[in-house]
């Protein structure tokens, strides 16, 4: 990396250091799921059904896709210094009001308006590719993306903790707070890495076709939506199967919730060691397959009526380990099929990988009745992991194509 020698630690004028970017995305990550254990609790406190609660992942996953797919033109004309102190500031706002809302409408109001936060996920893999070339930024997006997982892995057991503790909203008031910390981080530190194009923000999204039109643009793109569709259709469908049908409080599944997360964590250090060695191809591959397998034989468990929550949540970690080696190979060689659109089809990308997500997780959240057990969200998962290994074949099949795009 050209770049190396001149990052400086709080110093806003050289490109950000890489515990930066980790809690730009970590915190993007943790407002995700952090307040999944408290879902149950927070329906009754606002009177409404546990799938009316749970719009407020799903929702705030399509609003999330939403901001993403403009986020990244934006960030590619006016800088990513600028869009991320921006959206930020608004995340800090949107928590405050979810914190006061009188009512369900309100607080579902704020919390779209907290998927400005998206935003870091986006821009922390944009930032990297700004500063690498595609099998590096494969690596560096594996350890931003290892440093981060340690975000839900902890997430939902603080959730839980707070929740029983002092209630749904002390989770917010953390994310709050979270925010402000965030700010000024950015602002002491994120120097801009984004070469401005000088094209207005309608001329960026003019050039959307140009990715659009590349088959190996959306083998990376829907191979990153299933691998991680996978995982949004358990955070949709996990706080059920605790509360409903292991009958678990919210601390002790906030527990057992992050258990995708350590499996995120070693699968992100084996990308970050291993990406460059083996081509990001053959790493998407590797990591779709060790999913798949997981949660073939977590469909053979439930099957037999064998299931219990250490099995259940125990071989989640397989999903988290297949996610942690195929998603940051899938982001890099998203971004690297054209370079020069970089934060475009990272925002482009993230928008199909998140909208597939809110769709999973809503789905999971209808699969999910009383009496169905887990074999409909256990079923559900393991088709989006098969089909994120057709995926990969796709991209290793164009890939060997002379001069294939």
């Amino acid at each position: 990396m050209e770049n190396t020698a001149r990052i400086r630690f709080l110093d806003a004028k050289t490109p950000p250091h890489i515990m930066t970017l980790i809690l730009i995305a970590g915190l993007s990550a943790l407002s995700l799921n952090i307040f999944l254990p408290s879902l149950p609790s927070m329906a009754a406190f606002f009177g409404v059904e546990y799938h009316l609660m749970q719009l407020s992942l799903s929702g705030y996953l399509a609003a999330t896709a939403l901001v993403q797919l403009f986020i990244g033109p934006v960030s590619d004309r006016y800088g990513r210094r600028p869009v991320m102190l921006t959206t930020s500031g608004i995340f800090i706002l949107a928590t405050v009001g979810a914190v006061l809302a009188p009512n369900f409408a309100v607080f579902m109001a704020c919390r779209m308006v907290q998927a400005a936060i998206a935003t870091g996920l986006v821009l922390s893999r944009a930032v990297v590719r700004d500063m690498y070339a595609q099998d590096q930024s494969a690596s560096m997006i594996g350890y931003v993306t290892m440093g981060m997982s340690v975000v839900p892995m902890v997430g939902p057991v603080i959730g839980g903790a707070l929740d029983a503790a002092f209630g749904w909203q002390a989770s917010f008031i953390l994310l709050a707070v979270g925010g402000v910390g965030l700010f000024a981080l950015i602002w002491a530190d994120m120097g801009e890495t984004a070469k401005s194009s000088g094209l207005s923000f309608t001329a960026q999204v003019r050039q959307y076709p140009e990715l659009l039109k590349s088959q190996r643009f959306w083998g990376y793109c829907l191979g990153s939506a299933f691998s991680s569709g996978a995982f949004f259709a358990y955070l949709g469908g996990a706080p059920f199967v605790g509360t409903n049908v292991f009958q678990m409080d919210s601390a002790t599944l906030g527990f057992f919730f992050g258990a995708p997360a350590v499996g995120y964590l070693v699968g992100n250090f084996l990308s970050g060691r291993f990406a460059v060695r083996v081509g990001v191809n053959r790493m998407m591959l590797a990591g779709a397959l060790v999913s798949t397998a997981g949660l073939a034989l977590l469909a053979l468990v439930a099957t037999s009526g064998a299931v219990t929550p250490g099995l259940f949540f125990g071989l989640m970690i397989f999903l988290g380990l297949g996610n942690g080696i195929s998603l940051p190979s899938a982001n890099a060689g998203m971004l690297s099929v054209r370079p020069h659109l970089a934060g475009s089809a990272s925002g482009l990308g993230g928008a199909f990988m998140i909208g597939g997500g809110a769709a999973l997780s809503a789905l999971a959240g209808v699969l999910l009745v009383p009496g169905s057990g887990t074999l409909p969200l256990v079923l559900l998962m393991l088709a989006t992991s098969m089909a994120s290994v057709i995926c990969a074949l796709w991209v290793m099949r164009r890939a060997r194509t002379v001069g294939a795009t």
